[in-house]
Parts: C-alpha cells; structure tokens; sequence
C-alpha cells in the first residue's frame, strides 16, 4: 500500500463542454456527443467527438496557440481551471516542489499531417520550424511546465488508451516518495486527423453507424460495433492530504490505489482471459487497502467495441461481482485514447463527490453476456469507492481506485 493523495483541482475540455461543469451536465444527461465530421471528408468513417467551439481562452492567447498542437491547447485550458479550482497560482508556489506527469497516446499528428501536405504541395523549404516542437509527444509537459513555472519531475508516458490513467498513477507514486508536494497530472489527445482515423477505420475498430452518429457509441450494447473517436483532455491536481488540509484547499476526493499490467498477447486485441487487466484491477485494490466487495461504482473503460466490452466485463463481474453499478460514459464523450483515463478519473471523483453516477448512453438493449449492473440511466447514489479502468493497445493497463472526500 501507498497513502492515498488528495485530488484538490479539477481540469476539464471535452466534446461534452469545456470546464468540468459543463462537461459533467451533458454526460450525467446521457446526451451524446457524436455528429458527422467535414473534416473527415472522404474517409471510411466520417464521424467523430470533437470539442464544440474551441477557441483562445484565458491564458491561452491567439499567439500561443499558433505555436501549439491541439492536443498542448487542450491540456493549458484545463490545467488552467484546474488550478483556479486548487486556489493555487504558480507565481506563488515553490516551482521546484511541483510535478507534471502527464499521458498521451499520439502527440500532435495534426501537425505532421498539415505540414507533410506544405511539403507536399510547396516545398520542404516551407516547411514550419515548429513541426518538430510542436508534435513531440514529450511537449505536452514540456509546454506546460514553463506556462507553470513548474520545474520539477516532468514527463509524458504513453500507455496508448491507459495513458491518462497510467499519468495518474506515476503521479500518486512521486508525491509517495516525497519527490514533489503537487503533481498536475492528467492526459490529452487531438488524433481526429483524416490519416490516423483512416487507419483506424481500415482495423475494423471504428462504429460505420454513421447513418446515426449520436447512436453510434454503445457501450456493453449488444449492437455495438466499434469505437467514436474523440479529443480532449482531463487535468487533475494532486496533493498530499495533510498539506492539502494546511493550505485549507478544498478537496474533491483521493486516489487511492493505482495498478498497472500488461496482456503480453497481441499489438490490439485484449486477452481473451482478462488475466492482465485482471492484475491490474486487483493491484489496484491491494494499493488501496480494500475488498473488491467495497468498491460500489465502476467507469469503465468500455470502448463500444465487441472484444473489449467483453473481455472487461468478465473481468469486472469476476472479481467485483455485480453489486457495483457499472458506467461507461464513453456513450457520451466518444473514445478520448490517451486522455480517456484521466477525463473518466476526474468524472469518477465528480460522482462520489455529487453523489450521482452517470448513464451507459445508447444502452438499450445489454449484451447478454455482459452479466453486470450496468446504469442505462443517472443514478442518484452517494457512494464511498469507484474504481475507474482502462486499457490499451499494446495490452497496457491501468486501473484507478477513488474514495469520496
């Protein structure tokens, strides 16, 4: 076991809202966020999530975000309401005592995309000197930092769909060894590019309901056929809870207990035993102090694709039981990859602190193998502990367990 660390600010942007009140509305509401994408024109599939009306916002200016990927754009605006949330400005704080971990699965191929067709069509000469900085994946706590003054541990970890979740965990264990006394923890992602969803396409992984795009997200549905890919980021910041408790912050609730496995099975495909995912979950438990029997609320990882719903729903029904009441929110907010760990942690404390558990939108007829509590509509229930999953390609994993304030 690890001590549990304090979750004293929460960060938002996702095609659900920017700000996490926003956000929180329209997924409690079940309304979902999928509509036919222009940019994606032409493709196999011509739908996605996408965060509605991003522009400049406080401090990112117009001139910085020319400098930066979407997907950097993404994670200022929300480390930005994080830390307004934490009562925290980095022009007061000890920037050597603070950390940013944070997840992403692809880094900006927005901008390797666009400056590939100005090689294309112009020449290798106008080429931007900023393609190398801006689509770095390392950049996205690079840039952070500085906007932070932030100049301890500092990283990105890319765990493909686990990455937020993979952040969070790295994130508990610096503040554990005493390595920092604030982490800003979390994960973005802007891979809505034509190219990376064609390839998704041509794996088979994306929903072709694009007849119907708000139906197209179905999580643990029997007629669920893939993925909606989205974007967005989700900031936490983290503490200690007796500094927490000094500096009078508000806290919204703690991480618990974090666990990590690998499948060791196939480059896409979850393990059909679970066994991997398994570890993780149980890990995670372990670093908490708690009995699977415990946990009362799960967010799942569930992607809308038949192998993964499945695989972890067989996982969740053998060590959890069916008592917990089982989400997805991912029927809202499409499919975050890198980001989506770190966005369901913060809706997951969000939960246990409003004492209301969001719906599995689009769930209406359940997978009869799927032998879980499913919540096909808002719950009203105050509960102690979540657990919140996910997985990736590669076979990585994380899980996440959260106790209510």
């Amino acid at each position: 076991m690890t001590p549990e660390v304090a979750v004293t600010g929460v960060g938002l942007v996702t095609p659900a809202g920017i700000g996490a009140a926003a956000t929180w509305d329209r997924v409690y509401a079940g309304d979902p966020t999928a509509a036919l994408d222009p940019l994606l024109a032409g493709n196999p599939v011509d739908m996605s999530c996408r965060v509605p009306c991003f522009v400049e916002v406080g401090v990112l200016t117009r001139r910085k975000a020319r400098r930066l990927d979407r997907f950097v754009q993404f994670a200022v605006v929300a480390a930005e309401e994080a830390l307004l949330d934490a009562k925290l400005c980095p022009s007061r704080w000890n920037g050597a005592r603070v950390a940013v971990v944070l997840g992403t699965a692809d880094g900006g191929p927005g901008t390797v995309e666009s400056q590939h067709q100005v090689m294309l069509n112009d020449s290798p000469e106008m080429v931007s000197p900023l393609l190398v900085p801006m689509q770095l994946p390392n950049m996205l706590a690079g840039n952070l930092s500085m906007e932070l003054g932030a100049i301890g541990p500092s990283f990105v970890v890319a765990t493909a769909c686990a990455s937020g979740a993979t952040a969070i965990g790295l994130a508990k264990d610096l503040l554990a060894l005493g390595r920092c006394d604030i982490v800003v923890t979390g994960g973005s992602e802007a891979m809505i590019t034509p190219l990376v969803m064609a390839g998704f396409a041509q794996m088979g992984a994306l929903s072709r309901r694009t007849d119907d795009p708000r139906s197209a997200s179905r999580p643990f549905d029997a007629d669920r056929d893939g993925f909606v890919a989205s974007e967005g980021a989700g900031i936490l910041v983290l503490e200690r809870p007796e500094d927490a408790r000094a500096r009078g912050a508000r806290i919204h609730g703690y991480v618990s207990g974090v666990g990590a496995s690998a499948d060791a099975h196939h480059i896409t495909a979850p393990d059909p035993s679970g066994r991997g995912f398994e570890a993780a979950v149980r890990s995670a438990l372990a670093d908490a102090g708690v009995q699977p029997d415990e946990i009362e609320h799960v967010n799942a990882h569930g992607t809308s694709t038949p192998l993964n719903d499945l695989t972890e729903a067989r996982v969740l029904k053998r060590v959890l039981g069916d008592r917990p009441v089982v989400t997805s929110t991912k029927g809202v907010t499409g499919h975050m990859f890198g980001a989506a760990g770190a966005v369901e942690a913060a809706l997951t404390v969000l939960a246990l602190e409003k004492g209301q558990i969001p719906p599995t939108a689009n769930l209406t007829r359940l997978d009869p193998e799927v032998e879980l509590n499913i919540a096909a509509a808002p719950v009203q229930r105050r509960t102690e502990l979540a657990l919140s999953t996910s997985l990736g390609f590669g076979g990585q994993n994380a899980a996440v367990v959260l106790r209510a304030a």
